[in-house]
């Protein structure tokens, strides 16, 4: 009879104990009904967007063909500043263009200076331990631009880490990373302003740029001085994409749609046309 009893103070206990519960969810419930913005905080990046009128869209303004400051106007050009201007157009809203640098481009990010960073910015893992890509919008690698009168002389990364080779970088970005970890025997040269090796390699003041395929390809297009050899066979595949804060997956989500509908609508491909050669 005793262990009866024990049972039945158990089973009485577990009772009360299911109704307390039971009593406390109707009541959370019936409270979060009429507040439920006190429950889930419902307001994304992209509600604030629409609230304000206007997207920050941060870039560099120093990478052909996807982002550099035309110099008669003043004004941003390039394949994602086009980008930028239809995603605003799209949303409703003004775009306002935030300068940025390769080296501060994560800091600046996480320091609230933007809402969305473009510009042909490399989908990397330990960028993305910081902060969230979108999806890839274009495929590339690493590749050098060299003189044209050099054609026959650098046709592997071996022939260009030689020690009477000079190799220009600009800091900061996936360039200088790659020439870094991977050249061991050429001078490195640093140009604060990358639109400026390119003219550097042509008038003989460094002998290579490691950049990226797409980049070599413009560059070799526009100067006939230089040539882009290796494009196809890159020393890296990598895809470009678009950098946001990590965490709101609402503001993620609609950009990933929004480039999903660009490519359905060839839209995205009209723009790619038009600036990548």
């Amino acid at each position: 009879m005793k262990n009866h009893g024990n049972l039945f103070k158990i089973v009485i206990s577990f009772i009360l104990l299911f109704g307390g519960l039971l009593a406390g969810t109707s009541a959370f419930s019936a409270e979060t009904s009429k507040d439920p913005v006190s429950y889930v905080q419902m307001q994304s990046r992209l509600d604030a967007i629409l609230q304000k009128g206007y997207i920050r869209v941060g870039t560099t303004g120093d990478y052909k063909p996807f982002t550099y400051v035309n110099p008669a106007t003043g004004e941003y050009e390039g394949h994602d500043i086009e980008m930028a201007q239809k995603l605003a157009n799209d949303l409703g809203v003004k775009v306002v263009f935030v300068k940025t640098t390769w080296p501060t481009l994560m800091d600046d990010l996480l320091a609230d200076k933007f809402d969305i960073a473009m510009g042909g910015i490399t989908r990397t893992l330990e960028r993305a331990k910081k902060a969230q890509f979108s999806h890839a919008y274009l495929d590339f690698g690493k590749s050098p631009l060299i003189r044209m009168a050099d054609k026959d002389k650098y046709k592997s990364l071996a022939d260009i880490d030689q020690p009477n080779v000079k190799i220009g970088v600009n800091p900061g970005g996936t360039n200088e990373k790659f020439v870094r970890a991977n050249i061991k025997k050429a001078q490195i040269v640093v140009f604060e302003k990358n639109l400026e090796i390119p003219g550097k390699v042509a008038s003989g003041e460094v002998d290579v740029m490691i950049t990226d395929s797409i980049e070599a390809k413009l560059y070799a297009k526009m100067d006939t001085r230089l040539y882009d050899p290796l494009t196809e066979q890159t020393f890296t595949k990598s895809q470009m994409g678009y950098l946001m804060p990590r965490g709101d997956y609402i503001f993620t989500n609609w950009i990933n749609f929004w480039m999903e509908e660009m490519t359905l609508k060839g839209e995205l491909q009209k723009i790619t046309k038009k600036w990548i050669p």
